[in-house]
């Protein structure tokens, strides 16, 4: 005789009480269920937590952030997407809501040579300073923070005109070469 038939043998002539079967039936179910609550819990979970990291990975490393800055001489809420990389996207409205998106980035140089990425801070930098606008009607003109300055008629016989803004706190020296690009320094002028 195996053990196997030995125990049937022993436990044979014991009877169980219908309340006892019942109790044991009751808990595999309510065992059952606990288990099915916490797989939908962990499902939920995966989903929630996948989600998230599909979201991040839209943008992977870079930063996002709502910010104001000058167009124009008005304040404007932008989106501003700066990537590792040194690059950046901008998106914003207009007065007539019309969706504008502008770009672009830089790197630093730094004093042995090496060159780097330019962080955010000063990607915005770059984005709140003076900016020189052609217009259609042939009119030249320098936007900084909330001043808008017609510098048309200052340009000298080699057409190139200085300008001088500021808003109080900081000062731009600005050296414009007609429909050639312009420059700013913080300290003075720079020669075309």
């Amino acid at each position: 005789m195996t053990n196997g038939e030995k125990y049937k043998k022993a436990f044979s002539v014991l009877q169980t009480s219908k309340g006892s079967l019942q109790e044991v039936e009751n808990m595999a179910k309510l065992q059952k269920r606990t288990k099915m609550k916490t797989a939908a819990a962990v499902l939920a979970g995966c989903i929630i937590l996948g989600g998230t990291g599909t979201a991040y990975a839209a943008n992977v490393g870079g930063i996002q952030r709502t910010v104001q800055i000058w167009l124009h001489g008005d304040q404007t809420q932008a989106t501003l997407d700066v990537s590792n990389d040194g690059t950046y996207t901008m998106e914003y409205y207009n007065e007539d809501g019309t969706l504008h998106q502008t770009g672009g980035g830089g790197v630093s140089i730094d004093a042995d040579g090496t060159q780097r990425a330019l962080t955010a801070e000063e990607l915005m930098e770059e984005i709140n300073s003076p900016d020189v606008e052609y217009k259609d009607d042939g009119s030249v003109w320098v936007y900084f923070r909330n001043q808008s300055i017609d510098i048309t008629d200052k340009f000298d016989d080699n057409n190139v005109c200085f300008v001088k803004v500021t808003d109080g706190k900081e000062t731009f020296y600005l050296t414009v070469k007609y429909r050639d690009g312009y420059t700013f320094s913080n300290d003075k002028y720079i020669e075309p």
